[in-house]
């Protein structure tokens, strides 16, 4: 599998479209001055720039995998948004979200994807199992599946909920080598039978100078003031190893997500 340094392109926003009241976050359809639509994700937002941390490395953890994910762009937001929304919830968020934040390439025309619907292959669900194990997405459920269908093939949206030990920096080495209990609400978890091979594939791809690259995107002004640490390139340090050790400990998750799938069979 080809594999290239992940380059995020960084686009103005120009327009705001509309508002997409899915969730708590207020994500906003948005045009930028590349002339395309994208899907923002606001610095202002409830989780603020860990969700957008999120999004960003579980993302293209996702891409360097062979996983269909959205273009991510990085966004910068104009202070003059803030002044001429009307609703005033929105204007708030859009004040605080001046400067950078993330946005998704739209992807014009998909559908939700419904498990009553499309019958997932086994090695596709394992794999999608396997990197919300890896990053500790827990949202990807039947309630919220965060997957789309777009030409008829899956694509992958939506995870600024993974990562959630950099809410609370304490103990992150533990945290790291826990199993993903959450795993047993997964949509695709019946599905997911060939998790030993993707598993045995996937750490061979995620080498630590590809994890090292996804983890440098993040930007300066997404870690300054979001924890204890003292510098972002420390703060970058322990998503490096705090993914590093996870993968290292993989069969934890591995057999977590195993016991999980035979509960439900």
């Amino acid at each position: 599998m080809s594999y290239s340094q992940p380059q995020l392109r960084t686009v103005a926003v120009t327009r705001y479209a509309k508002p997409l009241r899915e969730g708590g976050s207020l994500p906003a359809l948005v045009e930028a001055d590349d002339d395309f639509l994208y899907v923002l994700k606001f610095r202002g937002a409830g989780q603020g720039a860990k969700a957008l941390i999120a999004e960003l490395v579980a993302g293209e953890i996702a891409r360097a995998l062979g996983l269909r994910i959205p273009e991510i762009v990085f966004a910068t937001l104009d202070s003059a948004f803030g002044r001429t929304e009307p609703d005033e919830e929105i204007q708030d968020l859009l004040r605080a979200s001046e400067g950078l934040n993330l946005g998704l390439h739209y992807l014009s025309g998909s559908i939700t994807f419904d498990p009553l619907v499309t019958t997932v292959a086994a090695k596709l669900a394992s794999q999608i199992v396997w990197l919300d194990c890896l990053v500790t997405n827990v949202d990807r459920t039947a309630r919220n599946t965060n997957m789309l269908i777009w030409h008829k093939e899956l694509w992958l949206i939506d995870h600024g909920a993974a990562l959630y030990f950099h809410h609370s920096w304490d103990n992150w080495e533990e945290q790291s080598r826990r199993p993903f209990v959450q795993v047993k609400d997964h949509v695709l978890l019946p599905q997911a039978t060939e998790l030993n091979a993707v598993d045995a594939e996937f750490r061979t791809i995620l080498t630590p100078e590809r994890i090292q690259s996804i983890v440098s995107l993040i930007p300066d002004e997404w870690l300054t003031n979001e924890s204890t640490l003292e510098s972002a390139d420390e703060q970058r340090q322990v998503y490096v190893q705090f993914l590093e050790a996870r993968l290292a400990s993989s069969e934890i998750f591995i057999k977590e997500a195993q016991y999980a799938r035979k509960a439900l069979v």
